[in-house]
């Protein structure tokens, strides 16, 4: 076993990404494998299995070996929403990975079209109150990041909108922009460009102080909105019982990786903010995310249909 652990990795190894190409997810992957096909002098490959909001994909991750050769790189969602949404997701979020590093982490923005008459947090808050289950919000689909932020929203606040799900991010983008919903709360990163092309207007957002790359947006705390600091978050684990080893040679490498001083100022400029937390950290928030978002699932009654 030792000398398996000694050489390792003398194969390319896959990194699994649940998601069609083009997301955040996918693009953390790729953004990874240059670096670590650097460092270890073999071939780092990404493979998509999308389907099943990630679940496909995670449960195929989760039946390789933990011999180092498949890695799984993820949103939250398979890690602490899909679980809790669907019957048989085919593997324990909880007990069927051994959780490598967060990388990144990326707020969502409470946002409207240019033209919305709500020109602050406050104008949406009154309209909420005055017209109960009123303002649409569009997601890019049931259980997402989006969705479970404005349910969360509306728990926080004793209020209620119309959720409108579509079929990913840009659906929603679209009917956004074009004024057949009224709002969204969408991840930063998705709605930076229209944001500063003033196509959108961004009305608060949800990390726990503002942020750099939009600084007149006051977060939610600084509303006076407790408990709606979410955050969208992408993540690397490994199948369940990964020698400790390679855990440790992999930990290392991914967190030079996205403090690379090439690689952190693009993804800090694309909203992302670095995380690189160590295993010990990501298996105690993975369990405290777990349970916050099954609790905002069971109150609000989501379903994954």
């Amino acid at each position: 076993m030792t000398s398996a652990i000694a050489a390792w990795p003398d194969k390319p190894v896959t990194l699994i990404v649940p998601f069609s190409p083009g997301g955040s997810s996918d693009m953390i992957a790729r953004t990874l494998v240059p670096k670590l096909t650097e460092k270890f002098g073999t071939t780092f490959i990404v493979e998509n299995r999308a389907g099943a909001g990630g679940t496909l994909g995670a449960a195929f991750a989760k039946r390789a070996a933990p011999d180092g050769y498949t890695i799984f790189v993820s949103s939250l969602g398979p890690f602490v929403i899909a679980p809790h949404l669907t019957k048989n997701a085919g593997y324990d979020a909880l007990k069927d990975f051994d959780y490598i590093t967060v990388a990144v982490q990326a707020p969502n923005v409470l946002a409207v079209p240019a033209n919305s008459p709500h020109k602050s947090f406050a104008d949406v808050l009154a309209f909420h109150k005055a017209n109960p289950a009123k303002m649409t919000f569009a997601s890019a689909g049931n259980g997402t990041s989006d969705h479970l932020t404005a349910e969360l929203f509306w728990q926080l606040t004793g209020t209620s909108g119309v959720h409108v799900p579509y079929k990913g991010g840009a659906p929603a983008m679209a009917d956004l922009l074009g004024g057949q919903v009224d709002a969204t709360f969408m991840n930063i990163n998705t709605g930076i460009p229209n944001i500063k092309a003033g196509k959108l207007r961004a009305l608060a957002i949800t990390s726990a102080k503002r942020s750099p790359l939009l600084p007149d947006v006051p977060s939610m705390e600084e509303l006076g909105i407790t408990g709606v600091t979410v955050y969208s978050w992408q993540a690397v684990a490994v199948p369940k019982g990964l020698p400790a080893d390679i855990k440790g040679k992999l930990h290392q490498a991914i967190v030079a990786a996205l403090n690379d001083p090439v690689i952190k100022p693009k993804l800090l400029d694309l909203g992302f903010e670095i995380v690189a937390n160590t295993p010990e950290q990501f298996t105690a928030f993975q369990a405290s995310e777990f349970a916050r978002w099954k609790r905002v699932i069971e109150v609000g009654k989501i379903t994954a249909d």
